[in-house]
């Protein structure tokens, strides 16, 4: 990612650290798909003990999934690379005794000796100028075995619409600028990628709004947001 790029994912996150808690406030969908995602996380995990493996949630944010993988007993270690977030991420974590592990990083350009059992990247490819590299560089923190858990954008017509014409320009669901289409993913792409470097077992899950229920819900349908897991060899 280049610099200008950067400082403005930087100054774009920085102005909505304060929000990351207020329920109703700028990530509002976040909240309301959270149970969702720690659920997926959680099948994906399967039998194994939360409690016995680490787990690392990068580009935290706010630490809302970090939060709700600590409440089910897991060690996490939480980085991002916006100071307040984290900055935040700690305050709440310790209202609520919750021993995370939180750490200001720029993990393109900074690296962590830790290995982990699981690493989950929610959010976070589709704000980088090059993913692939970025996916490369976390294989050294992956131990063998270990599972990748990813949720991204795909890339297509429907997505822009529905993604950045509707929900952020619209409807005000996600703060203004948040996507560039140019920087979705689409899961062709993802799973080639993925298979050219050593992961495998991979499986897509998409998450969408069901107009029906009034509520978000896992589906078979990718065309939008969706879900990503591995195993790396």
């Amino acid at each position: 990612m280049n610099f200008k790029t950067k400082k403005s994912e930087f100054d774009h996150f920085s102005q909505l650290a304060s929000e990351w808690w207020l329920k109703n406030g700028k990530f509002k969908i976040l909240h309301e798909i959270q149970p969702i995602r720690i659920k997926y996380i959680q099948d994906v995990i399967g039998k194994k003990q939360l409690d016995k493996i680490k787990i690392l949630d990068l580009g935290c944010g706010g630490g809302l999934i970090s939060e709700g993988l600590s409440k089910k007993g897991a060690n996490v270690t939480g980085i991002d690379f916006v100071k307040d977030n984290i900055e935040i991420a700690k305050i709440h974590a310790q209202k609520n005794n919750l021993n995370i592990d939180y750490r200001t990083l720029d993990f393109e350009n900074e690296k962590i000796r830790s290995k982990f059992d699981i690493i989950v990247i929610f959010e976070v490819l589709e704000h980088l100028s090059d993913w692939k590299s970025f996916i490369k560089k976390i294989q050294s923190n992956l131990k063998s075995n270990g599972i990748l858990i990813i949720s991204t954008i795909n890339k297509n017509l429907i997505s822009k619409y529905l993604a950045i014409d509707l929900a952020e320009n619209f409807l005000n669901w996600i703060p203004n600028n948040t996507h560039n289409y140019h920087k979705f993913i689409r899961p062709q792409e993802l799973e080639f990628f993925l298979n050219q470097n050593n992961f495998n077992n991979i499986s897509f899950k998409g998450l969408q709004y069901s107009l029906l229920k009034k509520k978000w819900i896992l589906s078979e349908n990718t065309n939008v947001n969706y879900f990503c897991n591995c195993f790396l060899n």
